[in-house]
């Protein structure tokens, strides 16, 4: 099962998750420092609704974003 929003394309990227340590510059020491790095990925908000595609119901995988800017045309 994919995770890509079928509007706009938005999928996951990956990143990093940064550890840092040491006492801040501005508290009076020498500064913060990386001790370590780990990869992660950060996943898009996607939601399965029901859409008016052109006067026929389906169903898609579509981002929030999409949702709350008003791309898609929901049904209930």
């Amino acid at each position: 099962m994919s995770n890509v929003c079928e509007i706009c394309g938005k999928k996951k990227v990956q990143g990093a998750r940064i550890i840092r340590r040491g006492l801040a510059k501005k508290k009076g020491g020498i500064g913060m420092h990386v001790v370590k790095v780990s990869p992660r990925t950060f996943e898009p908000n996607i939601q399965t609704v029901h859409v008016d595609d052109n006067g026929t119901p389906r169903t898609m995988k579509v981002c929030t974003a999409c949702i709350r800017s008003g791309r898609v045309k929901k049904t209930c």
